[in-house]
């Protein structure tokens, strides 16, 4: 039996029940359902709407139902057209009449709205958390590594020496940009849409205000039209989502690069490697590839869910039901994501003396030399011609460009000292650049953001209230 049923006299085609039915993706809200219902009943008592024995029946039977869904338990019956639903329907069995009165004042509309917003504070906080995990993987293996260095990159053409932890830092800075934005959402989603009912409110005695404060937020809405058909925080969830796995999608290809014969700068632990079905000697980094192949599927969710919104008028469409596959999706997908990443990091073997091979050619030294003649007054464009000129002849006289250095007048032995192993990474001493100075710098201040991201998660958590009790 569907909520609404009585306002019709034919039994919905089998086509429509199929299309239209969401128990089978939505399910994963039902804790959250159960949760909004508590408080519900609770404002209803408070209200006067329920009676106290109401109140507690219905609590008594939510609190049955839960235990059935935590332990699966709950069985979904034919006509359970979504969570909601197969959730009352069990209340009511459990509950009888009083049963019945568990959605008085309530819609649909703002049921759902509210248990996404719940499970959303909930899995994105975790999702968080684990992005702070995979920094502490990256910090922890920069500050091991110590004043390693590999060549750093533009065009994907070798440019400069960094050090190694400057490198795995790099990326640890981008993942704590996504901390910062999936908190931010979490913030921005703070509000209980319970009380909106449909779309205009209730003529009941109901208090939003309790409501919002017992499921633990900030406030409760200020527009009923907007409650209900505002997916702000979805799209912002899946564009967290989407730049986070564009970022995990860069250290993949990293991982994949660097893993090749052909640069041999680290070996994959076998635990976090796959074999090939049919070439025995295959090692493949197909978490690597996944992490990069995922972040089309996170872009591609956020782009179909706002092309759904972006013709919708006010107030609920059922075209709202799209927009938990992606998101639940999204969710899943970048969290499994981002704890393969972390235990690939926490295992990779580096091949320092690889990497340092590859950052020690002379020709990386280029704007060492460049800039040593600029300190002695020279102005840096002709710097530059006059090194890219010793660079070239190199190559095309296959003389090592030591040789061109130490003869070149301007240049000599002091010149051709910068060229030797090590010395050209060890120059790098602005704040912020890739020398040891200002890495030991990088690393202290960035143990203090993972601090300070840890506490702001902290207190996102501690706001979850418990309504399991009576």
């Amino acid at each position: 039996m569907t909520l609404w049923q009585g306002r019709f006299g034919d039994e919905m085609a089998e086509i429509v029940s199929e299309f239209t039915v969401s128990s089978a993706f939505d399910w994963v809200l039902a804790a959250d359902d159960i949760t909004g219902s508590r408080a519900h009943v609770r404002g209803l008592g408070r209200s006067g709407v329920l009676t106290e024995r109401e109140v507690e029946i219905l609590l008594a039977a939510l609190d049955r139902v839960d235990e059935e869904v935590a332990s699966g338990r709950f069985v979904l019956g034919p006509e359970d057209e979504d969570v909601h639903t197969a959730i009352e329907r069990r209340v009511t069995e459990l509950a009888g009449d009083v049963g019945a009165k568990l959605h008085t004042g309530r819609s649909r509309n703002d049921q759902v709205a509210t248990d996404l917003r719940l499970w959303c504070r909930r899995r994105l906080s975790q999702v968080a958390s684990e992005v702070v995990a995979l920094e502490e993987v990256l910090v922890g293996r920069a500050t091991e590594v110590g004043d390693a260095y590999l060549p750093g990159y533009t065009h994907l053409q070798r440019a400069q020496p960094v050090l190694l932890a400057h490198h795995l830092l790099a990326h640890s800075w981008a993942l704590s940009r996504d901390v910062d934005r999936l908190i931010a959402t979490l913030e921005r989603m703070d509000v209980s849409p319970l009380g909106a009912g449909a779309l205009a409110g209730s003529s009941l005695p109901l208090d939003p205000d309790f409501v919002a404060e017992a499921l633990g937020f900030h406030a409760r809405f200020e527009n009923s039209l907007d409650a209900v058909s505002d997916r702000d925080f979805v799209a912002e969830a899946l564009f967290d989502i989407a730049l986070l796995g564009v970022h995990l999608s860069r250290l993949g290809e990293e991982v994949v690069l660097w893993s090749t014969a052909e640069f041999g700068f680290c070996t994959l632990a076998d635990a976090y490697a796959t074999g090939s079905s049919m070439l025995p000697q295959k090692k493949n980094p197909d978490v690597a590839e996944l992490a990069r192949g995922k972040a089309g599927r996170f872009i591609g969710h956020l782009a179909g869910l706002l092309v759904t919104l972006k013709g919708l008028p006010l107030s609920y469409n059922r075209d709202l039901q799209e927009d938990k596959e992606p998101l639940i999706d999204s969710v899943d997908q970048v969290s499994m994501a981002l704890r393969a990443l972390a235990g690939l990091f926490a295992t990779v073997e580096f091949h320092l003396d690889r990497m340092a091979a590859a950052a020690d050619s002379s020709a990386t030294a280029a704007v060492d030399l460049a800039e040593f003649l600029v300190e002695r007054g020279v102005p840096f464009r002709k710097a530059h011609a006059l090194v890219a000129g010793l660079v070239r002849d190199s190559i095309e006289r296959h003389v090592p460009l030591a040789e061109l250095v130490q003869a070149h007048p301007d240049l000599g032995d002091a010149g051709a000292k910068l060229l030797e192993p090590g010395v050209a990474v060890s120059r790098r001493t602005t704040p912020g650049g890739a020398g040891a100075a200002a890495v030991a710098e990088q690393l202290e201040r960035f143990a203090r953001r993972l601090d300070v991201d840890r506490t702001r998660l902290g207190v996102l958590a501690g706001e979850d209230p418990d309504l399991s009790a009576p």
